[in-house]
């Protein structure tokens, strides 16, 4: 956050302590792992690492996309750990997880975007955890069918895929990713019977208008699951917010995405796209 910009009071987190906090860090330290709760600097991992969740993310810590909004380190990756699936699964086990969310960086460096190594991770996790229900927060894969595909023949519960921003914008903070190659992959996906899954953010310069017709873009996708939350600035060098959405605005727009035929829509300042997930898993 630029230094010296007080946020707003409803913007105050939970600190990350705790004697489950310490468990997970522990957890995933000692095996390796990453999580988007680290790498994104995302502001529930106190109340989510207390509460014995996190989601994990596969592929190693290095995106080759460099988005505006993100924390992700952005570089070269290392080849994919061909020990990391079961290191996750095990995991998983060991945490006791009832439901797990997996995500990934993205891969444009393979040829098939990673997805052979996303649909191994998520049969080893099935294999070892045959009662833990599973969402695969997924990367948009070049709108690749076949690479989509390939997750969804290991039949996770929910596939999410989130479009960031309004149409307007996301040419401004995403490289590479375009709005309607993110609806088309939600089109795909839902069209397959899967529950499916997206989110963006508010505070990137948006207009009321352009988040409604946001919200029914991804209705229309097929999408059946909505999360809608602050952007926050993760540090200096990515973009600033430029305004902060109250509560009851957000509650507002929680109202109309339910209105328009979202099964579940989870709206707060705080909320990020795994926030409260295992919830989703149920949303009818």
């Amino acid at each position: 956050m630029e230094k010296g910009r007080r946020l707003p009071e409803w913007l105050k987190m939970q600190r990350a302590s705790g004697e489950n906090y310490s468990r997970v860090k522990h957890l995933v330290t000692e095996n390796h792992l990453n999580t988007i709760c680290t790498s994104g600097n995302c502001p529930n991992i106190g109340e989510c690492w207390n509460a014995g969740t996190a989601t994990f993310m596969i592929l190693g810590n290095i995106c080759t996309r460099a988005c505006k909004f993100c924390a992700t380190a952005t570089g070269k990756p290392l080849p994919p750990d061909p020990e990391e699936p079961l290191r996750l699964a095990e995991s998983i086990k060991a945490l006791r997880l009832k439901h797990c969310v997996v995500t990934s960086v993205d891969r444009d460096d393979l040829h098939d975007k990673g997805s052979s190594f996303w649909a191994e991770t998520v049969r080893t996790i099935k294999k070892v955890n045959p009662h833990t229900t599973i969402e695969t927060l997924i990367p948009d894969f070049d709108g690749k069918e076949e690479n989509m595909q390939r997750v969804i023949d290991e039949g996770p519960d929910v596939i999410s895929h989130n479009i960031e921003t309004v149409r307007r914008l996301t040419p401004l903070i995403r490289t590479r990713a375009k709005y309607d190659t993110s609806l088309n992959v939600l089109k795909y996906v839902s069209k397959q019977g899967v529950r499916t899954k997206s989110g963006f953010m508010l505070g990137l310069g948006e207009s009321e208008d352009e988040i409604i017709q946001t919200i029914h873009d991804l209705l229309k996708s097929g999408c059946t699951i909505l999360t809608l939350g602050q952007y926050l600035q993760p540090d200096f060098k990515h973009m600033k917010p430029l305004s902060y959405t109250p509560p009851d605005k957000f509650e507002e727009y929680r109202k109309i995405s339910l209105a328009a035929g979202f099964e579940f829509a989870e709206c707060h300042p705080l909320v990020r796209s795994s926030f409260h997930a295992e919830k989703h898993v149920l949303a009818r």
